[in-house]
């Protein structure tokens, strides 16, 4: 092998390097595993709850195929049963399978999150980009829009975008994706701010590339991991206030299973029936748990000033 083949090789080689080395940091991190294996069990509940990839095809209303029973189905004789055999986590109050409500509920959950998280990123990724490498006003014009907005804490920025557009699934993702967006915009802009100082953006410029594909092609890419960061950190927090919303009732509407509705539902039965409420909040716990743990770990392999 020559000296040209060799040089042509070596990135390719480094490529694979970094790579082995990344995974082999994220696997030495055991909560990090631990938050994506429960993080595939949330997923794998929601995907699989029905058989709704196979309904569709069909023309027919999917059955359930994970959970045990219908989730909407009413035993009225049997309500506020507790846990048994038949129904591991008991009934609700309307005489409802409360474990096949959380399988369903997980895709409320999780449908709203990364959608929210989607959103907001965007739209912060795109302001913060845009202040930090233009300047001047604005900079200064979205830079304090983002002060205004994160001046509100998350629920009451979230009550006042629904108290304007109204309750609903597809408000409630638009009202949390508005709440996430100053923490992205604010995470791209100092982001930004470093990376177009680096000589490569200079090397750009000076050989007449325009602002836009610098923007795309030299500054996105390098502020693309720590975004990622975040969206899986406040992923977690999505699904925090989506929880909190659905608990005063601005959520789904009923009767469709939401993991806050169902706490709000039995919360005037705690001492008869603790686990109407118990169990919705301990999926919660889970979810927002392996969301964090995962972010972590993401964490301590892509942002680099974590890395040594």
């Amino acid at each position: 092998m020559n000296q040209q083949e060799e040089t042509l090789q070596a990135p390719s080689i480094q490529l694979r390097s970094q790579r082995k080395r990344l995974f082999n940091t994220f696997v030495r991190n055991r909560p990090a595993l631990l938050g994506l294996f429960m993080m595939i069990i949330v997923v794998f509940m929601a995907v699989f709850a029905d058989d709704w990839f196979i309904a569709i095809p069909q023309g027919r209303e999917p059955e359930p195929l994970l959970a045990p029973y219908d989730p909407l189905k009413q035993d009225t004789r049997n309500r506020l049963a507790p846990p048994s055999r038949e129904h591991p986590m008991g009934l609700d109050s309307f005489g409802r399978d409360t474990l096949s409500r959380i399988i369903y509920g997980a895709r409320t959950s999780l449908l709203v999150g990364i959608m929210a998280v989607l959103i907001g990123g965007i739209a912060g990724a795109v302001m913060g980009l845009t202040g930090g490498y233009l300047g001047g006003a604005t900079e200064n014009l979205l830079m304090r829009a983002t002060d205004v907005l994160m001046a509100f804490p998350s629920l009451i920025m979230g009550l006042m975008v629904l108290a304007v557009l109204g309750g609903g699934l597809g408000n409630m993702i638009l009202a949390i994706g508005i709440v996430l967006a100053p923490t992205f915009a604010r995470v791209a802009h100092g982001s930004t701010l470093t990376v177009k100082e680096n000589q490569y953006v200079e090397a750009a410029r000076s050989y007449g590339s325009g602002r836009f594909r610098i923007a795309r092609k030299h500054i996105l890419p390098n502020i693309t991991s720590e975004i990622v960061v975040l969206a899986s950190i406040w992923t977690a927090t999505a699904i925090r206030v989506e929880a909190n919303l659905s608990f005063i009732g601005l959520g789904v509407s009923p009767p469709t299973p939401a993991w806050g509705s169902m706490i709000r539902e039995g919360t005037q039965y705690l001492f008869d029936a603790p686990w109407v409420s118990i169990f919705p909040g301990l999926a919660i716990l889970i979810t927002v748990l392996a969301f964090n743990l995962l972010g972590d770990g993401l964490r301590d392999i892509l942002d680099p000033k974590q890395q040594h």
